[in-house]
């Protein structure tokens, strides 16, 4: 085990995507954030299904603070039930996950 973890979310538009990026960023609980090509995402919500373009972002952090970082998103974050997903990561390289813990470690 590597000890990171990645965080996905989508935000309904690039700036409130790179705002919160920048401000996981900032505070060191997130090492990098892949903001990635709109994507069309179909749900339902309140009923109907409905469909909406989308700005994925995918962050890299520590299993530590994964929590924090998931709080700080969902904080940040427009919608009213955000979806913000996290998952171990099983392997990396030792030179990134020295990297990923040198920039998150507070």
């Amino acid at each position: 085990m590597s000890g990171l973890a990645l965080v996905y979310t989508v935000f309904p538009d690039e700036e409130s995507a790179r705002a919160a990026a920048r401000s996981a960023l900032h505070d060191g609980l997130a090492a990098c954030a892949n903001i990635l090509a709109p994507c069309t995402s179909l749900y339902e919500w309140e009923g109907e299904v409905r469909e909406s373009v989308e700005i994925p972002v995918l962050l890299k952090t520590t299993a530590a603070r994964a929590d924090a970082l998931i709080e700080r998103v969902e904080a940040m974050h427009p919608y009213e039930v955000p979806a913000i997903l996290s998952w171990p990561v099983v392997r990396a390289p030792h030179a990134f996950a020295k990297w990923v813990n040198d920039q998150t470690h507070w």
